[in-house]
């Protein structure tokens, strides 16, 4: 009979263990659960931040690229207007230079009949192709303002220069016609003057409008 008692008693035990341990693996399962579900709340945050992280990259860059490319073609158009304004200038040049040539032949050719008649001729006033010569090397002169003011533009825009930067005649020789600086008709000195000045010449009269 107490052999019963105690295979009951031993039982009851072993029931009461199987119990305790049960309830301990379910807390420690759900616990385990928790901590997993934690766990993926936070992937899944971290792999939101990530993508947003990504987006916005790919925006920004995106944006950099447009705004670089808008500028790159700003400047190869500004780039070209100069090019182009500096061979326009180039041959109002040339066609400046023939008509002072003309005008200086024309002189010529008057002086050398003063010269002749000067003894029985009073000094004649100034005459017409006198003073077309010098319409036409002020003109040219203003024309050669033109071309080194051009030449500055694309200078500065080709070496990313600042508008208080001053080039020398030497710097600027790549931009004119056979790689020769201009030269005043009238004998006048050139001053380059920053870019965001334009050139002066030493003749009175000798100045680009505003």
């Amino acid at each position: 009979m107490k052999l019963k008692i105690w295979v009951l008693w031993l039982c009851v035990a072993a029931l009461l263990a199987t119990e305790v341990f049960l309830f301990r693996a379910i807390n420690q399962k759900d616990a385990a659960l928790v901590q997993l579900h934690e766990s993926q709340q936070k992937a899944a945050q971290l792999q939101s931040d990530l993508d947003k992280l990504k987006n916005s990259s790919v925006a920004t860059l995106s944006t950099e690229n447009a705004r670089l490319r808008a500028d790159n073609q700003g400047l190869t158009q500004k780039f070209s207007q100069l090019q182009n304004e500096n061979n326009r200038l180039r041959g109002v040049n040339q066609q400046l230079t023939q008509q002072l040539q003309t005008s200086r032949d024309a002189v010529q050719q008057q002086q050398q009949m003063q010269t002749e008649n000067q003894q029985a001729n009073p000094a004649p006033e100034p005459s017409a192709e006198q003073s077309l010569s010098a319409v036409a090397q002020l003109n040219l002169c203003l024309n050669n303002l033109r071309q080194i003011d051009a030449a500055k533009q694309q200078w500065a825009l080709e070496n990313d220069r600042t508008a208080n930067a001053i080039p020398s005649a030497q710097d600027l020789l790549p931009y004119f016609e056979d790689g020769l600086f201009p030269v005043c008709p009238s004998g006048g000195i050139y001053t380059i003057n920053a870019v965001d000045v334009p050139p002066t010449c030493s003749i009175p009269g000798h100045v680009l409008p505003q």
